[in-house]
């Protein structure tokens, strides 16, 4: 079953639940992916799970800036909205990474690439993100390579 199939029979679900915020959020993730493959149509390959999980991905990090976003200006009724969208999304999106396990997954590849240094910051981050896609947060590992180098 793909991702959207699967999105399919759950917003059936939350229909008959009259589940609203969870209704909201997955169908705001169906018209994503729905987006993503009318983009993709011209190409042979067309949709695929990488791109399903880049949909996934693009909208939890914008509810990530959003919440940091709300909660700077003091509007926590909707940093809360924000957050309840954010953990439906997150059902779809693998188990993500604690900090230790992201530190733990950098520095393995910083010994891997053997870089030296902050001049190497590019090398670490690129192999890092490829690595870890999907299972952590890109601040995370930002964080992570500048402790690392730093």
């Amino acid at each position: 079953m793909t991702l959207k199939e699967t999105i399919d029979s759950h917003i059936k679900s939350a229909m008959l639940k009259k589940e609203s915020m969870r209704l909201q959020t997955l169908r705001m993730v169906k018209a994503k992916l729905l987006e993503k493959e009318v983009e993709k149509r011209p190409t042979k390959e067309g949709m695929t799970a990488e791109d399903e999980m880049q949909v996934l991905l693009s909208s939890a990090k914008m509810r990530r800036e959003a919440i940091e976003e709300f909660e700077k200006a003091g509007r926590m009724d909707l940093a809360d909205k924000e957050r309840a969208e954010l953990e439906i999304i997150q059902e779809y999106l693998p188990k993500q990474m604690s900090p230790e396990e992201v530190a733990n997954v950098v520095n393995d590849l910083a010994l891997r690439l053997n870089v030296q240094g902050q001049k190497d910051f590019g090398k670490l981050m690129g192999a890092a993100m490829k690595e870890l896609r999907g299972n952590a947060d890109g601040k995370m590992v930002q964080e992570a390579v500048k402790a690392r180098l730093g």
